[in-house]
């Protein structure tokens, strides 16, 4: 039995010989069954190789030695078609090598001559069960890697329908939007063909109602036109007609005054004749009477000294009447009167002269001057701030006054015409004061009574109980340096005179001094001013409203009967002027092109259209008209200024 053993020991490892040496030599691949190789234990017969892997223990049969030799086995294969090719001449034409198999025949015959044969045997068979073991073990593992295989399997399948279901879904979903996107396009693509006929539907009602309306206006002209051409030859053949007429009563007129031109002359002459008759027999009679009283006066002494002593006490008696009456009215006048000085007043001459006249005129014009333009300051159209500042010392001016307060006096300066002279009095109005007017020019012709002539006036101011802001006007022109070499003795007595009247801030005057050149006043003057303003020339917006202002005044309101009965019966009746299509646009652009116009310069422009238009044929004002006359204007104020800075060079 170890015999046997040794023998099946020897064939496995003469198989295993053979198969590391056919592997080294052809250096080829070659798959080994993963099984284990079961040898028989008891067999006579010589083992054999065995390819398959199972074992005989049911015949208890080990599989013989192969006895077939090499050179049956090349008889065997030279059968076939190709004969292979043998390099090495030890092995067969097969590729075995007999060598190995040799070496484990000699092995296994010393394992059977061996004292351990049965020990090898039983180390054999422990090795092939844990063998067994392990490769239920490695089939166990590899069922549960095929388990594991199949689970993921399951799990990659179940993933990819997951994946081809959300695919599908989102392909529906995607599907869905293109089909609702080609929808909404489709409606709009209708939406925007249906909008482009409306529009074009429209724009063609639009054609034709403006074709009808142009056909009507067309219409309407043809019969304006055949009206006009109508009237036209109607009143052509009234004149006409009128012409006719009144050269028929002309001519007989003229027949029947020819015919009694004889009859009126000779009793014109008749009439002469009588009246010079009565008239010569009249101044006789009274001549016959003058020369009997002169005869009998003449004649009569005591007739002739009564008579020429009553005529001498006449003549004393009305010479020493008119004397004593100067002297009493130039008493009250230099008492009562108003000083000669001044050019305008709200007060009148006298205390009471003008008093009806004012009530009258400040019942009627109480509200209307200072909501004629919206602004509270009537016909004065100045600048935002300082329109601002004025009215600030309005009402400063009042609350002084009635706090009795003294006053502050005030500079206004600025070019010629900026409504100076305007503000001062809508001042004085707004703060409840009276207000008087004087010129710097009036004050050097007086000569030495100019001192006398400034305390009057200043006496005349302080008798006023609303209080008086006393306005100058050119007050350069007494009030200037002192020691310029053309000033007179009279015009220094004179500036000193009213230095001395305002040396001291005062309860009663106000006195507000306007010029065009402020840097001309004396230094002392300039120290008892309290306020100054400036009055610029006024910008496109002041124009504009200046423009406004003028029109309504010069324009719209023309020909308009103030009240008054004897006025409208003795007065003729001016015609009212007609404004055709003269807008606020026009005004703006003629605003825009009186650049450097003042106050009284838009005035007197205003005042030039309404010449002009009361020189046209049907006193219309139009915008052709309008625009001709501003342009006008505004070439004589460049060429005015050139002449001024011409003059100025010159000099």
């Amino acid at each position: 039995m170890a015999k046997t053993c040794a023998m099946g020991l020897i064939s496995a490892l003469a198989a295993a010989s053979a198969s590391s040496s056919l592997l080294s030599q052809t250096n080829q691949n070659v798959a080994f069954a993963d099984g284990p190789f079961n040898f028989p234990l008891f067999s006579s017969s010589s083992p054999s190789p065995s390819h398959s892997g199972s074992p005989q223990s049911s015949t208890g049969q080990l599989p013989s030695q192969p006895s077939a030799s090499p050179a049956s086995t090349t008889d065997k294969e030279g059968s076939g078609n190709v004969k292979a090719r043998n390099d090495n001449p030890r092995t067969s034409s097969a590729g075995f090598d007999p060598e190995a198999l040799e070496r484990g025949a000699k092995a296994l015959r010393e394992i059977s001559s061996s004292s351990n044969a049965k020990k090898a045997f039983e180390l054999m068979k422990k090795q092939e069960e844990t063998r067994q073991a392990e490769l239920a073990e490695r089939a166990a593992e590899f069922k549960a890697m095929q388990a594991q295989a199949e689970t993921e399997r399951q799990r990659v399948i179940y993933d990819e329908q997951k994946k081809l279901t959300q695919h599908q879904a989102q392909t529906k979903s995607q599907m869905a939007r293109y089909e609702d996107e080609l929808a909404r396009k489709r409606m709009q693509a209708e939406n925007e063909y249906q909008r482009a006929r409306n529009q074009e539907l429209v724009k063609l009602q639009e054609e034709s109602a403006i074709r009808q309306e142009q056909a009507r206006r067309a219409t309407e002209e043809q019969i304006q036109a055949q009206r006009r051409q109508t009237e036209r030859e109607k009143a052509e053949i009234e004149r006409e007609t009128i012409r006719v007429k009144a050269m028929a009563e002309a001519e007989g007129r003229a027949h029947e005054a020819k015919l009694s031109e004889e009859v009126n002359r000779r009793m014109l002459v008749d009439r002469a004749n009588a009246e010079r008759e009565k008239w010569v027999a009249a101044i006789n009679t009274t001549f016959d009477h003058i020369g009997g009283g002169l005869r009998a006066i003449l004649t009569d002494q005591n007739k002739l000294v009564v008579a020429v002593g009553g005529l001498t006490a006449l003549a004393a008696g009305i010479y020493t009447t008119r004397e004593g009456a100067r002297v009493i009215w130039g008493y009250v006048d230099r008492i009562l009167g108003q000083p000669s000085l001044i050019r305008e007043s709200s007060r009148g001459k006298y205390p009471w002269s003008g008093i009806f006249s004012r009530a009258m005129s400040s019942l009627r014009n109480g509200d209307k001057t200072s909501s004629k333009n919206g602004n509270g300051f009537g016909d004065v159209i100045l600048h935002p701030s300082l329109q601002k500042r004025i009215q600030q010392l309005s009402g400063a001016t009042a609350n002084t006054k009635s706090h009795q307060a003294p006053f502050r006096n005030m500079l206004f300066y600025g070019p010629p015409g900026t409504g100076k002279t305007m503000a001062a009095r809508e001042l004085a109005r707004k703060s409840g004061l009276d207000y008087a007017l004087m010129t710097g020019g009036d004050v050097a012709p007086l000569g030495p009574q100019a001192v006398t002539k400034i305390h009057q006036l200043f006496d005349w101011a302080k008798k006023s109980k609303r209080g008086l802001l006393l306005f100058i006007d050119e007050a350069d022109a007494f009030l200037c340096e002192r020691n310029k070499t053309y000033m007179s003795e009279a015009q220094r007595s004179a500036l000193n005179a009213l230095l001395f009247r305002t040396g001291d801030q005062s309860k009663d005057i106000v006195l507000a001094l306007a010029t065009n050149r402020p840097g001309d006043l004396d230094s002392a003057v300039a120290d008892r001013i309290d306020e100054v303003l400036e009055f610029p020339l006024p910008r496109e917006d002041e124009r504009f409203k200046l423009l406004k202002l003028y029109l309504d005044k010069y324009i719209a309101q023309a020909g308009s009967r103030k009240p008054g009965l004897l006025q409208n019966l003795f007065k003729k009746q001016q015609q009212k002027i007609e404004i055709k299509g003269l807008t606020d646009d026009i005004l703006r652009e003629a605003a825009a092109k009186t650049e450097g116009f003042s106050g009284r310069e838009i005035a007197k422009l205003m005042a030039s259209v309404q010449a002009a238009v009361y020189g046209s044929e049907n006193c219309v004002l139009d915008p052709s008209l309008f625009r001709e006359v501003v342009d006008y204007k505004v070439a004589e104020h460049q060429q005015r200024r050139k002449l001024a800075g011409a003059d100025g060079d010159g000099a």
